[in-house]
């Protein structure tokens, strides 16, 4: 079940909501957090409810561990604990590309039935195995089962994040919601719901339209000119942008309807002014996850520079893996491991030389340079083949072949419009900083602020209106696949 659909807006979401608000409205927590939790489960099993099992087990089995780690600190069993994780995670998402690749080196025919990537995996085991690390390391409560489960299966971000702490919504379920606080969750949920809706289905999806057959046509040989290769590296940069960026708005406001506040997830990336600031802004958490129970367990910046810039490396390159088996995937985390060694290495020589590196012009070329280097890895993320990404950008730099352009009937406005407001526009949560739309404190130098005002009202119920009209074909988020 999407969010972008019309079965979970007028649906799936009033009637959760409506039971919901009913029963914990009456002081009966425990029986609207069992509500809760059954409506998440058939959010969930609507795509394909035999993976019900799989997302059962790994909350059965996880939560075993953890009761047996808060009463014994063993290491070999949390060993044991993320490594089954890890092993059922890589059985579904590698299994395929492994058996390829080997028959690919070694001239073998080794034959493996098409596995389906059961959705939301790699995120309800991330954040299991951040719960498992945490209870070890005694930063934990013993929760009870029903809590626990729904802070696994809590359908705002179930199903392409944010990767929340349990620390992070557990108490937040367990604190007294009085119905006198409805209209605002209502409003403020609401608001960034309708605007995460039409950035999906009005701004990213119409981009989509250009950068598709752009980058089917590579995949499949077709010589690009370079404006018709530019044109659709473009179009994808910004069709993920306002498509994760619609995802992130609109699981936080769905959150925010059950009075849920969920930490941050994504922050305007495209204004980073270098790489490291890049990933400060974009997957916040996915940042966060990979940094405390990867990077820092393989000795962080510990160790003298070379470690450090080895432990980036490797972080980087594991999270590209982590979005999807490929080595265009492995690639595109490979680039990013890259850059952010290339960034720490200029800040260190910019300290050594005593150069500040203020001012405009430095923080506009900064900008500049990060956004190309984005542009450029995005290739790799998008297309399907390693032949499509590398005529992609053969062609962007002008050495693919074809002279006139093969796509004239595609116009950059939507381009131009999708770069000005990624750029110009404050985000949707500074927006509405004066609310407290995320965990985390906000600031904003935008005097534009929204209001529970009927003019604001209005204007939101008409961008919402105008999505909703425009769900006649129904898309996919792009971070479902991961």
């Amino acid at each position: 079940m999407l969010f972008n659909s019309y079965i979970f807006i007028f649906a799936f979401l009033p009637v959760v909501l409506l039971v919901y608000w009913g029963v914990r409205g009456r002081h009966r927590l425990e029986p609207a957090l069992v509500w809760l939790t059954l409506a998440s489960l058939f959010f969930y099993g609507w795509w394909n409810p035999a993976y019900l099992w799989i997302i059962l087990g790994s909350m059965v089995g996880n939560y075993l561990l953890g009761k047996y780690l808060t009463r014994t600190q063993s290491k070999l069993i949390l060993g044991l604990g993320v490594a089954a994780n890890l092993g059922v995670l890589g059985y579904y998402k590698y299994a395929n590309f492994l058996v390829d690749n080997i028959d690919l080196l070694f001239s073998t025919h080794l034959t493996l039935h098409t596995i389906i990537l059961p959705l939301a995996i790699s995120f309800f085991t991330f954040q299991q195995i951040a719960y498992l690390v945490d209870t070890y390391q005694r930063k934990t409560e013993e929760y009870q089962f029903l809590h626990y489960s729904l802070f696994v299966v809590f359908f705002p971000q179930l199903i392409a994040g944010p990767i929340v702490h349990h620390k992070e919504t557990i108490p937040q379920f367990l604190k007294p919601l009085p119905l006198s606080s409805f209209s605002s969750h209502m409003s403020v949920g609401l608001t960034l719901f309708f605007i995460g809706l039409f950035k999906k289905v009005v701004i990213a999806d119409t981009l989509a339209v250009t950068a598709t057959p752009i980058f089917s046509m590579a995949d499949a040989g077709v010589a690009l000119s370079a404006q018709d290769a530019w044109l659709g590296a473009l179009a994808y940069t910004f069709q993920l942008y306002f498509d994760f960026s619609g995802y992130s708005d609109m699981a936080t406001g769905l959150a925010r309807m059950f009075g849920i506040v969920l930490p941050m997830n994504f922050f305007s990336p495209y204004k980073a002014v270098n790489i490291i600031d890049f990933w400060r802004r974009w997957h916040i958490t996915l940042s966060r996850f990979l940094r405390d129970y990867l990077y820092i367990p393989l000795g962080g910046n510990r160790g003298g520079t070379l470690r450090r810039y080895r432990n980036l490396y490797l972080t980087m390159l594991l999270g590209g893996i982590w979005h999807g088996a490929g080595w265009n995937f492995l690639i595109w985390g490979s680039l990013h491991g890259v850059y952010l060694m290339i960034n720490h290495g200029y800040h260190f020589l910019c300290r050594k030389l005593g150069f500040q590196g203020s001012g405009r012009l430095h923080a506009a070329l900064g900008w500049l340079v990060t956004f190309i280097a984005v542009v450029l890895a995005w290739v790799y993320f998008r297309a399907e083949t390693l032949h499509g990404a590398h005529s992609m950008l053969a062609a962007m730099f002008g050495m693919g072949g074809a002279v006139e352009n093969t796509l004239a009937n595609y116009h950059a406005n939507p381009i131009i419009l999708a770069f000005l407001i990624s750029i110009l526009a404050p985000s949707s949560f500074q927006l509405l900083v004066d609310y407290h739309p995320v965990l985390e404190d906000l600031e904003s130098r935008s005097r534009l602020r929204w209001r529970p005002t009927f003019t604001w009202a209005l204007a939101i119920s008409l961008m919402g209106a105008y999505a909703v009209m425009d769900m006649a074909k129904v898309s996919e988020f792009l971070y479902f696949q991961f």
